[in-house]
């Protein structure tokens, strides 16, 4: 399963590079994944709030590798996901060391309890990840819009 998503991700992302970034599309992934915390409801998914901060902290963590690696580029008028090879081997090493870390956890913490938390933990990560990708895009945005208005103007 983690393999299948590792895949998913890096086409996904070698995707994302191909077509102009948008606010919407930096946003949205978290919303979708939102919907997976209705888990919460049922008991047996159930953690402690000790355990969310820790979840959503070491998943916090792990979003600063894939924060370093998602960069934008300006082409024309338009903003792009710059693509990234260390991107990759981040994505590679994130996933072993959560398959790690889940063994070790699953010894002395229940399925649910190991589920709800490793939902945490990636909800975490994406969720920072894509804050810091949203100002990243934000800040670019601004940029080629003054420097559009500002040599825009004056080849007129």
């Amino acid at each position: 399963m983690f393999v299948v998503m590792a895949t998913v991700m890096i086409v996904v992302r070698s995707r994302a590079s191909k077509k102009p970034a948008s606010v919407k599309k930096i946003i949205l992934p978290p919303f979708f994944m939102s919907t997976g915390a209705l888990m919460f409801i049922f008991p047996y998914f159930q953690v402690t709030w000790w355990q969310v901060l820790e979840a959503i902290s070491v998943g916090m963590v792990f979003s600063v590798l894939l924060i370093i690696t998602s960069n934008f580029e300006i082409k024309g008028k338009d903003i792009y996901l710059k693509p990234s090879k260390a991107f990759i081997f981040i994505l590679i090493f994130l996933l072993v060391l959560r398959i790690c870390l889940k063994l070790y956890l699953g010894q002395g913490v229940s399925v649910g309890e190991t589920s709800g938390m490793f939902y945490l933990l990636a909800f975490g990560m994406l969720f920072t990840w894509r804050i810091a990708m949203l100002i990243k895009f934000i800040k670019l945005k601004q940029h080629v819009t003054i420097n559009h208005a500002v040599f825009g103007s004056r080849s007129q």
